[in-house]
């Protein structure tokens, strides 16, 4: 048995899907709430779809209960550059202050950040080949200056969990917020906001989430959420959202005001859709799952001779496991794979496998075992 319901996704009729790093798949019962509102949307029109604009602070309710927030302290976005953004543009910046972060961020988590440059601010970035970002060097490298400490949870390219907690402790001391990209982590694992500290969340939904492209949320801690100025006001961004033409009113207390303008009402339905199959999952099941797979993956590719680029340990491991095999051609192996119905993510230097809650040993092994076939043999690109 898996946590997630195999029932629940088609994609296992045709494949072995282990991608989740890269795009999620849709649940079947997500799938039918987003077809219950085109068909709304396209047979009624506003008659059909205002009743989940009317659900929108709901929607937002269910999803900071997910991560142990309120949903006042959440505002929907339709990327995790967008809420980066938000947080980066919307801090009272002073000179001489400064962002740390890592070399290894995608580029969603960067580029928002990098660009803070222009505005005078110092962004360090420290090389992680030399040393991971953990409490002890964040103790080594914060200063007084540092402002934000920004990272993902878990690494895009290695799959290296972040001990989101500790690293917000040591934060906090030097007076600097903790701004998170849970990309690569939540859907997978379970994310207790207050518990870990952290100041600011920001994701896009289509990966581990198993929701629609183009929508994702941003969490603000209240401490942070009372120092961003609005970047983008929008109507919505209004106390009264409703009484049109008072353009003096005061912006809203809640994070909505993030928003700005009308939001993605399919989108939010697919996060909040997922979000209801998680919890009868249940989110810690599903991350025990997760982890037992990528440990039986990472066993079975030592005996297979591939050079694991993914640090394995009970603090650090994530659903996330890359690697190579020497002198081949990674590249032709993962098209190999692919050809086999076996879907990863494969450039020229690594192949990376990421199973998500409904994924089973048996799919493990069979990845294992075509693997091993083509460590044998020179594929061809």
């Amino acid at each position: 048995m898996t946590p997630l319901p195999r029932t629940e996704f088609a994609v296992t009729r045709r494949y072995v899907y282990l991608n989740h790093a890269s795009a999620g798949v849709l649940p079947r019962s997500s799938l039918a709430a987003i077809e219950t509102f085109a068909r709304e949307a396209g047979e009624s029109g506003v008659v059909g779809t205002f009743s989940y604009d009317c659900r929108m602070p709901a929607y937002r309710e269910r999803i900071g209960r997910f991560i142990g927030a309120r949903g006042s302290e959440i505002a929907m976005v339709p990327n995790t550059g967008s809420g980066a953004h938000l947080v980066a543009l919307g801090l009272d910046w002073q000179p001489g202050d400064e962002v740390v972060l890592g070399d290894d961020e995608f580029p969603a988590n960067a580029v928002p950040w990098i660009a803070l440059r222009r505005r005078g601010v110092a962004v360090r970035i420290l090389a992680t080949a030399r040393a991971r970002l953990t409490p002890d060097l964040l103790r080594r490298e914060i200063s007084a200056r540092t402002r934000a400490v920004v990272l993902s949870w878990i690494s895009y390219g290695d799959g290296y969990r972040h001990d989101l907690a500790g690293l917000a402790e040591v934060a906090h001391r030097s007076k600097a917020f903790l701004c998170v990209d849970a990309m690569q982590g939540l859907g997978a694992f379970p994310l207790d906001v207050r518990a870990q500290g952290v100041d600011a969340v920001y994701t896009g939904a289509a990966k581990w989430m198993l929701a629609l492209h183009g929508i994702g949320f941003l969490y603000v801690a209240p401490s942070l959420s009372e120092r961003l100025r609005l970047v983008m006001p929008g109507w919505r961004s209004l106390h009264d959202m409703w009484d049109f033409h008072n353009y003096a009113q005061p912006f809203s207390d809640e994070a909505m005001r993030f928003e700005g303008g009308t939001p993605n009402l399919i989108g939010t339905l697919s996060i909040v859709s997922a979000i209801d199959l998680f919890e009868r999952s249940g989110p810690a099941a599903i991350g025990n799952h997760v982890l037992n797979l990528t440990d039986r993956l990472s066993e079975g590719l030592g005996s297979l001779g591939a050079e694991l680029l993914t640090v394995r340990d009970e603090s650090v491991s994530s659903g996330i496991v890359t690697f190579r095999i020497p002198e081949r051609d990674n590249v032709a192996i993962g098209r190999e794979l692919e050809k086999q119905g076996i879907i990863t993510t494969y450039r020229t230097n690594s192949i990376r496998i990421s199973p998500h809650g409904y994924n089973t040993e048996a799919e493990i092994d069979a990845a294992l075992e075509a693997l091993t076939d083509l460590a044998r043999t020179r594929v061809s690109a």
